[in-house]
């Protein structure tokens, strides 16, 4: 039974990522937290939506807060490891990522979590939440909160409260964002007003009968073809062939997640029906989502001779209409607040060339405002061609990466609402800046960032527009369980024993930051430091450059080669370094479907050569 409670502290509405985050870390903060869900799993994404190849934040200094903190638990935890897909670096299972969300929701007695609940309403007195009407298990409850969280992926709590929010496109004449449609273009095609979100995905999970899809002539199977498949999936094999379209996700244990963008099963048709208040329209729409997916996954399955099936990802307990279908879609964008600063398009793009960084945001002291770090590169979904987009991505560790953005906290307070905090894809951001700022990684540090702010602001005895951002940037880096960057360090690594000092050293003096890196001295990174992982492999060969940023190791043994990449600022330096043809040793993790080797350090007697060849300065 549901026990009763009158009020609390801190009041999070929603299933998504970042309102897991921010009822975790409300509560850590010493707050009465009260977490409210609408389903029974309680990860949005990163679990509930099963879109479980996280993107963005990969490298080891954006790898810190919460989102640090749980990619180490799903790598403790998914005895495989996470290396599967060649989407990602890192692959779980969904089950993997809600146990540990809920282990740490259940450790925190200040934290209450309440699944299965309707949002009934909200109420206001001028600027001010006072109470949130709900219903859960047939019962209808009233609860009063000092600061209220909307966590939910599509803003849902912010018309109820009557909250200033943005839903669609805004013109390049707005803001003068670069990828941005004219007004002319937003006023008179259609395609506008029947996209008002990026297309979403209901992720379907499918299962793997062997490791590799082999050719059979006869069968008409060959893995890197594209084979006949039906309307409207014909192309949906084009660009990468058969085998990799279905291993694109591959999960521990076979699994594989189906998010497939390239005419798969992204859904585009009504979805103006997602933010209707008849629910029929949205379970019409949602019945839709799951059929289109259920199609692709069937096209996929004969197209392979059956080497992909169904899979069994989601356990009763979460809720989903099936064992294969996620519990929920995964929303890429959805109702977003107005803020007190909105993140756009020019805020996430380098200011200067290779391995740089966004604009700093500063408010009109020069003091910094920002709470967290992302580097996903500008990615948009819709139906018909890519969406032109300006470039952020570099060159980094052997493949590409984004260049790091930050989150200033103004994004996060409403507007209008003094008490209101949004802490995941709700937060404020313009539609186009919203292709880069939506990912689990970031989501998860933006939802720590807010549930801190509102413990603050409860501790502190003020509301959270009036909390001294510098409070909240030090309790982010500070933290005792999850410590968080406010800044982004391509050089420091989280695991640096010098972490928290170079961050407290950045933010009080921004012009330390030249490029991302400290143009201090810095202690040099002992390789020995960077943190053993579980499934590790040695790797012995020769080390070859391609002159583009691209690294491969010849092995020593046999005549194979594998590409190297790495997420390490020590290895990504000591790469560059290296005179063609030199023989290593590198221990790291063997990924056969990206492929790649991930390298982590260097061993035995490469490590003298590594320590002297990195340096922070």
């Amino acid at each position: 039974m549901t026990p009763s409670i009158d009020a609390v502290d801190v009041l999070v509405w929603g299933g998504g990522t970042g309102g897991a985050a921010a009822a975790i870390q409300a509560a850590r903060g010493g707050a009465s937290t009260l977490l409210l869900t609408p389903g029974s799993w309680l990860g949005g994404m990163v679990s509930a939506a099963g879109v479980c190849c996280p993107d963005g934040n990969e490298l080891t200094p954006w790898q810190t807060g919460l989102w640090g903190a749980f990619l180490r638990e799903l790598e403790r935890c998914e005895p495989q490891g996470l290396d599967h897909n060649w989407v990602s670096c890192f692959g779980y299972r969904p089950s993997t990522a809600e146990s540990i969300l809920q282990g740490w929701v259940a450790a925190e007695p200040k934290l209450l979590w309440w699944p299965q609940c309707r949002l009934l309403a909200v109420e206001r007195q001028g600027a001010l939440i006072t109470a949130v009407r709900l219903e859960q298990g047939g019962e209808q409850r009233r609860v009063r909160c000092q600061v209220v969280i909307d966590g939910s992926d599509r803003g849902d709590l912010l018309p109820l409260a009557e909250a200033p929010f943005r839903l669609g496109w805004e013109p390049q004449e707005h803001w003068g964002e670069p990828s941005a449609p004219s007004r002319q273009r937003l006023e008179s095609e259609a395609f506008f007003e029947q996209q008002p979100v990026q297309s979403p995905t209901w992720v379907v999970m499918g299962q793997l009968a062997s490791d590799r899809l082999v050719a059979d002539p006869q069968r008409g199977i060959d893995p890197s073809g594209c084979p006949p498949l039906p309307a409207p999936f014909e192309r949906a094999c084009e660009a990468f062939g058969l085998e990799r379209t279905i291993s694109y996700g591959r999960l521990p244990g076979g699994l594989v997640m189906l998010n497939w963008p390239l005419h798969g099963n992204d859904w585009d048709h009504g979805l103006k029906r997602a933010f209707s208040a008849d629910p029929a329209e949205e379970a019409e729409l949602y019945g839709e989502m799951q059929e289109h997916s259920l199609r692709f996954a069937a096209a996929l399955q004969e197209a392979s001779s059956g080497w992909l099936q169904l899979g069994h990802a989601f356990p009763p307990a979460a809720g989903s209409p099936a064992p294969w279908l996620a519990a929920m879609p995964y929303w890429r964008e959805g109702r977003r607040m107005i803020g007190r600063h909105t993140v756009i398009e020019q805020d996430l793009l380098p200011i200067g060339s290779g391995a740089a960084i966004a604009a700093l945001p500063l408010d009109d002291a020069g003091e910094l405002q920002s709470i967290a770090v992302g580097n996903y590169a500008n990615d948009h979904h819709y139906p018909g061609p890519d969406w032109p987009l300006a470039p952020k991505s570099c060159r980094w560790g052997g493949r590409w990466s984004g260049t790091p953005f930050c989150i200033p906290y103004g994004a996060l307070v409403s507007i209008e609402i003094n008490n209101l905090l949004a802490a995941d894809k709700a937060f404020s951001t313009s539609h186009m800046a919203n292709g880069a700022t939506r990912l689990q990684p970031l989501i998860l540090n933006v939802g720590q960032a807010a549930g801190a702010a509102a413990a603050l602001a409860v501790q502190q005895r003020c509301l959270p527009p009036e909390l001294p951002v510098r409070l909240l940037q030090q309790a982010l880096i500070g933290d005792q369980q999850a410590p968080s960057a406010v800044l982004p360090l391509w050089s420091v690594p989280w695991h640096h024993p010098q972490w928290a000092e170079q961050q407290m050293a950045a933010l009080e003096d921004p012009s330390r930051l030249s490029g991302g890196n400290c143009s201090s001295d810095q202690q040099a990174l002992d390789p020995k430091l960077t943190p053993e992982q579980p499934n590790e492999q040695l790797l012995e060969g020769e080390l070859h450059a391609n002159g583009e940023g691209g690294y491969s190791l010849q092995l020593q043994h046999g005549s194979a080669t594998w590409p190297l990449i790495t997420l390490e600022p020590a290895i990504h330096h000591w790469l560059g370094q290296q005179e063609p043809s030199q023989p290593v040793r590198l221990i790291g993790h063997l990924n056969p479907w990206g492929p790649w080797f991930r390298v982590n350090r260097v061993a035995s007697d490469g490590l003298a050569q590594l320590a002297d060849a990195t340096s922070f300065s």
